[in-house]
């Protein structure tokens, strides 16, 4: 496998992903993207989520201890968000939990501050 991420069945992979994993590759409506090597992303009737990620040129990046996986927008569309510098929308609470959209504050100058405490 590539990446030894989680492991999910086809089914699971058309509806949290889009793509069949089919003969001619992983495919999504009329396009196909060729998979060099089936075993590398595919074991015992499951498909390595991770893996498909790095074939779609696609970042991933699963915890073990809690089973998320997330997958981030293909690499075309983050470019193209860097040269419009436009933001995706996105709702987060305050302090007080209260929620708030980036999309509320068009037009307007707002700082953004995003830290971890890991």
């Amino acid at each position: 496998m590539l990446d030894h991420g989680p492991m999910i069945g086809p089914d699971e992979l058309t509806d949290t992903l889009g793509w069949t994993l089919k003969p001619e590759g992983l495919c999504q409506d009329d396009r196909c993207v060729i998979v060099p090597d089936r075993g590398a992303i595919e074991s015992d009737g499951h498909i390595d989520v991770t893996a498909v990620a790095a074939l779609l040129d696609r970042p991933a990046v699963h915890d073990d201890a809690s089973g998320l996986v997330a997958i981030g927008a293909p690499r075309e569309r983050r470019r193209g968000a860097l040269h419009d510098l436009r933001a995706p929308d996105f709702t987060l609470p305050d302090l007080e939990g209260t929620s708030h959209s980036l999309s509320d504050h068009r037009s307007k100058k707002k700082l953004l501050v995003a830290f971890s405490s890991w």
